[in-house]
């Protein structure tokens, strides 16, 4: 009972970190040093980023187990179904994508580094959130119920968007190129032909990301 305790409380802080990192970005209120945007936006267009959209899963998922949990510790479920734990391998994945690229290869390449990224929303979205969920899940969220098999289910976050960001890429070609505008990423700057690889590549990671939490997380 004291682990599902904290992972209340840790699913408590993710819902409201994830509500106030929302609203910081929509409104662009800035509380940090302003390297320019750099992967932020403000009001709708801050959906188009991965990192909101995993966070926003992340947020969504935790909100579910808040009440799961609290109807175990009240004693009015003897346990969390299995569904659930899928949604929370998903989210969990979909955020430790997140953090991976951001600092495995979005930091690197940006004009101020890593410290860059990690200023006012995405204090929370790129580094805060991902890391308190991840931890949450592998240290307090345990379950024998999630198998080998069900490690694919973390890839159906990243699966969609990589759709959406695909078509998004090829109709904003023009002479064969797409502005930074579109390819916000910098994914097809040598190419679209680079999604070729790009994808598979992304998609692995995944894999991987899913795979590792899976581990971590069994009994």
């Amino acid at each position: 009972m004291k682990k599902i305790k904290i992972a209340l409380f840790l699913n408590t802080l993710i819902v409201i970190l994830t509500i106030i990192s929302s609203i910081i970005m929509f409104t662009g209120f800035k509380f940090m040093h302003d390297y320019k945007l750099v992967l932020e936006t403000t009001k709708i267009g801050m959906f188009k980023f991965f990192t909101v959209d995993s966070n926003l899963l992340m947020g969504l998922v935790s909100l579910i187990f808040i009440f799961k949990e609290i109807k175990v510790l009240n004693g009015k479920e003897k346990e969390i179904k299995k569904i659930y734990y899928i949604l929370k391998l998903m989210a969990a994945t979909s955020v430790g994508l997140t953090f991976f690229v951001v600092f495995a290869y979005l930091g690197p390449i940006t004009e101020y580094g890593i410290k860059s990224m990690i200023t006012n929303s995405n204090l929370f979205f790129h580094l805060i959130i991902p890391v308190i969920s991840i931890l949450n899940f592998i240290l307090f969220e345990k379950t024998d119920k999630l198998k080998f098999k069900d490690i694919k289910y973390g890839l159906v976050p990243t699966v969609i968007y990589s759709l959406f960001y695909l078509i998004n890429v090829l109709i904003h070609m023009e002479g064969g190129k797409v502005s930074t505008v579109y390819d916000w990423y910098w994914f097809v700057q040598n190419g679209v032909w680079t999604s070729l690889i790009v994808v598979p590549l992304m998609l692995l990671i995944t894999y991987l990301i899913s795979l590792i939490i899976w581990k971590l997380n069994r009994k």
